[in-house]
This record gives structure tokens, sequence and C-alpha cells, in this order.
């Protein structure tokens, strides 16, 4: 199913919101069909395929856990409320080890944090591409997969000022990742990546919380949103999906620009000089994973990000970054999926698991 996105935008924004409409044809996931067992009262869900109730989390650092569903082998639905999210209820799935028992306290699992991009949901990486089959997670690393929001844009949106609901980047590096390592047995070593949108969240977290990722790699990611007038219109466009005020988020591109550097992976190439890095984009024409004929200006931008972003990691000293520039390819999962196993090897190695 296509969103249909109305939008009233500043004078300043010009790309029409056609383009949010095609990202939302590559980037929509379907959802996974599998049998659902669940529990409510925050339950403990056991490794042999069952919820169990024996316990209730309580609320302890602005969220808690109240609902578990087992929705496929290795895969468990935790329905979190937060309160930097309004109080509202969101889902977070973890692709989860064999002999992962959260209610074994001994156990603290390396955890690789996958981020889903615009229009999409929590369950895109499980739905959309071939990540619950890949060998080298099933031993030794738990999979967090958060709902980031239809449009979340991985922040604390700027709301006029005044700041609030919805938090998301509160909710994921403070709520999200203290519940985790308090409950569900993740532990202190992460690496992180994502598409589009979170790609551009893998940089971002990576940047701005200083030791959480050991590691990032962003496929296709908003690199450098603030590149020009076509980046800043696009992301404006984007913003305003849903009928959205698209002020809402970072500001204005002029009067709130400190907001939006904050923001923009570019203007935080200093913080990323020491992590390893991946980056990765095509260029917006056919590629081999594309139907005959389809192109992309969303990539072709985003692929110019990419390129900015690794001239100024270069610049800055970074010693650590690997790039995959790979010409011809458009804005989709297909690309997304084979970039995750192209990068396994760097995330899995600053996790120190053997893939």
């Amino acid at each position: 199913m296509i969103a249909h996105v109305t939008a009233v935008l500043p004078r300043r924004a010009r790309v029409p919101l056609l383009l949010a409409v095609l990202l939302l044809i590559v980037l929509t996931p379907t959802a996974p069909a599998a049998p659902a067992l669940a529990a409510v009262g925050a339950p403990t869900a056991a490794a042999n395929g069952t919820a169990d109730t024996a316990h209730s989390a309580k609320p302890r650092g602005g969220a808690e856990v109240v609902e578990v569903t087992r929705v496929a082998e290795r895969q468990v639905d935790l329905s979190v409320g937060s309160r930097a999210l309004g109080g509202r209820t969101v889902k977070v799935r973890l692709l989860t080890p064999d002999g992962w028992d959260p209610r074994d306290r001994r156990q603290h699992w390396p955890t690789l944090w996958l981020l889903h991009g615009c229009c999409g949901d929590y369950t895109s990486w499980t739905g959309l591409t071939d990540v619950a089959g890949i060998d080298s997670l099933r031993d030794d690393v738990l999979v967090v997969m958060p709902e980031a929001g239809w449009n979340g844009w991985y922040s604390d949106w700027w709301n006029h000022g005044r700041g609030g609901d919805p938090a998301w980047e509160t909710f994921h590096t403070v709520e999200l990742r203290h519940l985790l390592e308090r409950d569900w047995g993740a532990g202190a070593d992460r690496v992180v990546a994502g598409l589009s949108m979170g790609g551009q969240g893998a940089l971002q977290y990576t940047a701005r919380h200083p030791g959480m990722f050991k590691a990032a790699a962003a496929y296709s990611g908003s690199a450098h949103p603030l590149l020009n007038d076509e980046s800043v219109d696009r992301v404006m466009g984007f913003f305003a999906g849903r009928g959205d005020d698209p002020l809402r988020v970072w500001g204005d591109p002029v009067a709130q620009r400190r907001v939006r550097q904050a923001h923009d992976p570019f203007h935080l190439a200093e913080r990323l000089r020491s992590v390893p890095v991946y980056l990765c984009c095509g260029d917006g024409t056919t590629g081999p994973l594309d139907s005959p004929g389809a192109t992309s200006a969303l990539e072709a931008d985003f692929n110019r990000q990419n390129h900015a972003l690794a001239a100024e990691l270069e610049r800055v000293g970074a010693k650590h970054v690997t790039t995959h520039f790979y010409g011809p390819g458009t804005h989709g999962w297909a690309y997304g999926e084979r970039e995750l196993h192209a990068s396994l090897p760097m995330l899995l190695d600053a996790l120190r698991v053997d893939g």
C-alpha cells in the first residue's frame, strides 16, 4: 500500500512531494506472516518459544515493556511504553541468538542495532531482507530493530523550541538501551547500521553519543542533508509527509541552522574520526538489482552527500573509513540487504565476534 502524502511547505521548498511517495514504493515494508504468542504484563520471553510471565518489569528509566510477542523463530517483539514518546507504546523487534534467555542474568550479548528508513517500521529489516537467515548472527549477536516513526529522523524533535514528544533519540539511546541491558540480555558492546533515514541515524547516534557504538554503517544514508538547496528541500518534503509541519523536526533551515548542523553527519565528522565507518551508495541510475529503466533522483542526491562526507572524514583524519560507491543502483532494500552482508565483517570485528 502506498500512503497518500499532502503538505504545505515553506516558500523555499521546491521539490515536489512526489519524491516522498516514490520513496514509499521502495521502502514501505510488508508485515511478516508468522504465528504470534502474546502475553501481557512485561513478561520475559523464554528461549523455548513460549512467553514467561514469572516477573513484571518495573517502569524504571522512563520506559517499560508492557507486552512480549514471539513472532517467528528467534524473533521477539517488545511493546515498550516510553516517556520520551509522550507515554505511547511502540514496538522493538529482537532477533535473538541461539541460547538467548533473558532470565539468565549472566548473559550479556553484543548487539547490532539495525535502523529502518523513512516510511518503514521495526519490521522492515526482517520483512524485506534476509537478516533472520544470516548464520553469523545466530551464535553471538543480539540484533535490535527499534521503531523510529514513519518519519522520525532519529531525533528529539525541535517542536518550535518546545522539544518534547516525539523524542526518538532519547527513546533509543537512553530508555531502550538501559531497558535492554537491564532486562533483556544486551551487553555494552554495540554497533549500528541503517538504511536511508536509518543510515543517517546510525552515523548521527555514533557521533552524538561517543562510545555508545563501536562501528557504524550507512546504506544509501542521508549523510549531509545540508549539502545544497536540493538536499534541504528534499528532506523538508519528507518532513512534511502525512501533513506534518516540516519545521517541527529541526526547525527552519536558516533560523535553526545550528540545530540542523547538530543532526548532519557531515558536520559531525570530527566525532567519527576514531570509529570504523562504512559508507555506500548508488548513483541513481539503473543497477543490477533494479527493474529495467528504473532511476532515482533521491539516490543520486544521497550519492553526492555520501561523497561529501567521505571527503570530510578524510580531511579530519579519519583512519577507519570504508566506502563502496558502486555506481549504478537506485534507492531500495535490495541494495540495503547486499550492503549489510558486505559490511558485516567490519561490524562483527568491532564487536570482536567471529563472523
